[in-house]
C-alpha cells in the first residue's frame, strides 16, 4: 500500500528567524494598540517614545561612556536592543519581512544558532560603525543593520555557489548594490539619512562573520587567493 506524501511543499522557517520576526511584529502591535488607546490607558500613547529613549542606540551615549570610562549595563544593552524598536508599524513590518526572507535563506544553510549569531553581531557591528564614522545626534533604531548582516551572509553563500558553478562571482553583490542604490534615491527624494552607514556596517559584519561559521569557508577563501597569485 502506497503511503501518501506528507512532505510540505514549503520549507519551514528556521525557528530563530520566525521568533525574531514575531518579537518585532509583536512589539509593533503593542505600540500601535497603545497609541490608539486600546490597551495600557493614557500612558500607552508614549510607549514608543519611551522605548526609543531607553533602548535606541546613541553615538552620544557611546562618546559619554568612552569619555567617562563608565559602561553601565543600561547603555551597553542598547547595542542589542535597538533593532527591536522602530519608528512606525510600517517600518517594523518591512524590517520583519526582509528578515524572514533573508533569514530563511541563510538559516537553511547554517542553522538557527549561527543565524542568531549573525543577527546579533551584525547589529553590534552596524551600531559601532554608526558611532565611529558619524557624529550624528539622531539615535539609531530598527532591525535593518542586522538584516543587512543577513544580506552579507547570503551574499557570501551566493558567492561560493557561483564559484562552484564557474559563473561570475561578482553577481553575488547585485543585491546589496540594488538596495544601496534604492536607499540613495530615497535619500535624495525625501531627505538624506545616515542610517545607511549602520546598514553597510551590518552587511560587512555579516559577510565576514559567515566565513568563519560556514564549514570550510576560510579554507575556500585561502584557496581562491592562492589561485589568484
Amino acid at each position: 500500500m502506497a503511503h501518501p506524501d506528507d512532505t510540505s511543499p514549503l520549507n519551514p522557517l528556521p525557528p530563530v528567524v520566525a521568533a525574531l520576526a514575531l518579537v518585532i511584529i509583536g512589539i509593533e502591535v503593542v505600540f500601535s494598540l497603545g497609541a490608539r488607546g486600546l490597551i495600557g490607558g493614557a500612558d500607552a500613547v508614549g510607549w514608543r517614545l519611551a522605548a526609543m529613549q531607553r533602548f535606541a542606540f546613541s553615538g552620544e551615549v557611546v562618546d559619554w561612556m568612552i569619555g567617562t570610562g563608565q559602561y553601565p549595563v543600561q547603555h551597553l544593552i542598547r547595542f542589542v536592543t535597538y533593532p527591536f524598536v522602530h519608528a512606525s508599524f510600517t517600518h517594523g513590518l518591512f524590517a520583519a519581512v526582509m528578515l524572514l526572507a533573508l533569514g530563511k535563506m541563510v538559516g537553511e544553510v547554517i542553522g538557527s544558532v549561527r543565524t542568531l549569531v549573525i543577527f546579533v553581531v551584525s547589529g553590534i557591528g552596524g551600531a559601532l560603525c554608526y558611532a565611529l564614522f558619524l557624529n550624528a545626534g539622531t539615535p539609531l533604531i530598527g532591525a535593518f543593520p542586522p538584516v543587512y548582516g543577513m544580506i552579507g551572509a547570503f551574499t557570501y553563500l551566493l558567492w561560493l555557489r557561483l564559484g562552484m558553478m564557474g559563473a561570475s562571482q561578482i553577481r553575488a553583490f547585485n543585491l546589496i548594490g540594488v538596495l544601496l542604490g534604492i536607499q540613495l534615491i530615497f535619500g535624495l527624494l525625501f531627505g538624506a539619512s545616515n542610517d545607511w552607514v549602520a546598514d553597510l556596517g551590518g552587511f560587512v559584519t555579516g559577510f565576514v562573520l559567515i566565513v568563519f561559521l560556514v564549514p570550510g569557508g576560510w579554507a575556500r577563501i585561502l584557496s581562491k587567493l592562492r589561485q589568484q597569485d
